[in-house]
């Protein structure tokens, strides 16, 4: 009855729950009214010449730390207090020169952003490159105390999941969330709050299956490499994969280093590839792209499925992880994860398989050092087997979410959205009159 996980490198990231039958909702949390004291700027950025949506691309308040990132359609929202008047708001992609505007001259709706490719040396860059891109590895991971965060923070995160059949929404649960964040060099796990959340999901499509993610925050926040390299390159496993140097490219106008990564193919255990992200001057990660090893059917399904209908097979067919950090004052930082998985459930007494994905991403939207020392209390803190789905509200409230920063909702997100609230609503005025 339940799809879980328990892996060796990445023991809580993404684990899933399959219930074939549907949970009642936790109405477990009341949110407090905010008052519109911020001022809020949309817009989409674009790839100049292509005209292509940029997605995640990173927006952020120069001299603060409020920050947030665009979605899938390359649209953004910022939402910045009241009390500042003015600023520079810089937008960066991968490989995309940094473009910077004044706070004043953005429209609060209809920005366009364009960014164009940067034109990068890679010659002169890669003249300086060290040769063993190995040991290169080996020397950031060994300085995550000098390059990082060295003092405890307070962080305010946005999060999402969401759930789709094929191509259709089923279910999208929100949720911001307090992180109180440990230095790097600390090997203490970081403890998260949860603030606020909300959902909305439609059972209706999932063909009886109730399809939940167990973990919530944490899939997300485990994937900070830098803060948990154990779960990635365990003590010990860094020898158990290659290391080669891809083309150099620009990341916030740094040039940055493109180390290619993938398991030794003496290795049967299903272990991770992609690129990494190194800054040339400080040898210091500022992102990574990587996935699952699942050409091992069986190996890799194990990893996730630990209860499972004894009709139905499941298995995954993508696993794909991204992290990116971001840099203030010399010193860098966890600012946005995602996690993908897609998979098959195979009924054996159905003529086709069905297929689902289901993403988590979570961003950064403000930060600050933890100089008081305030730790959370252990009610407080949410376990790692949360299912946010339960324990969010739905989506009435349309102040819900008042100053925090978020990551503007896909389209496809809002519409199914409404129409879950549709569905809701007339279900609701039905029984109504039938109690008449």
């Amino acid at each position: 009855m339940i799809l879980s996980t328990k892996r060796n490198f990445i023991s809580i990231l993404s684990v899933f729950i399959l219930f074939v039958t549907c949970l009642s909702f936790s109405n477990a949390f009341a949110f407090q009214e905010l008052q519109n004291d911020f001022k809020q700027y949309k817009g989409k950025i674009v790839e100049k010449n292509s005209n292509k949506e940029m997605v995640f691309a990173t927006i952020s308040l120069e001299g603060t730390n409020i920050s947030t990132v665009s979605n899938t359609e390359g649209e953004f929202l910022l939402k910045v207090p009241l009390s500042i008047k003015e600023g520079i708001v810089s937008f960066s992609f991968l490989g995309h020169t940094t473009k910077k505007i004044p706070l004043n001259e953005l429209d609060k709706k209809n920005n366009k952003i364009e960014l164009e490719i940067s034109i990068t040396k890679l010659a002169e860059v890669n003249i300086n490159a060290p040769k063993d891109a190995e040991a290169l590895i080996r020397e950031v991971l060994s300085k995550r105390g000098e390059n990082y965060f060295n003092d405890p923070t307070l962080m305010t995160a946005f999060y999402r999941e969401t759930i789709k059949k094929r191509r259709r929404n089923v279910s999208l649960s929100e949720a911001v969330v307090n992180i109180h964040k440990s230095s790097y060099a600390s090997s203490k796990k970081d403890a998260v709050q949860l603030y606020k959340a909300r959902k909305s999901t439609d059972y209706s499509k999932l063909d009886t299956v109730a399809l939940k993610l167990q973990g919530g925050p944490f899939n997300t926040l485990y994937i900070d490499i830098m803060k948990y390299p154990e779960y990635i390159f365990k003590e010990g496993s860094v020898d158990q994969y290659s290391f080669s140097f891809d083309r150099s490219t620009l990341i916030n106008d740094r040039q940055i280093y493109v180390i290619d990564f993938k398991q030794l193919k003496s290795i049967r255990e299903p272990l991770y590839e992609g690129k990494l992200y190194i800054d040339v001057e400080n040898k210091t990660l500022t992102s990574a792209v990587y996935k699952l090893n699942i050409t091992n059917r069986g190996l890799a399904s194990r990893l996730f499925v630990r209860k499972k209908p004894a009709k139905v097979d499941v298995w995954p067919t993508e696993v794909a992880y991204r992290v990116d950090y971001r840099n203030k004052n010399g010193k860098w930082y966890y600012g946005y994860s995602n996690v993908l998985l897609e998979f098959k459930v195979d009924w054996d007494d159905k003529l086709f398989n069905s297929v689902y994905s289901m993403t988590a991403e979570m961003a950064i939207t403000d930060w600050k050092k933890n100089d008081e020392g305030i730790n959370l209390k252990a009610k407080e803190k949410i376990k790692k087997s949360i299912i946010l789905s339960d324990e969010a509200i739905g989506f009435s409230d349309p102040d819900f979410w008042g100053e925090y920063n978020i990551i503007e909702p896909e389209k496809s997100i809002e519409s199914a959205i409404r129409k879950i609230q549709r569905q809701l609503k007339r279900g609701k005025n039905i029984q109504g009159a039938a109690a008449r």
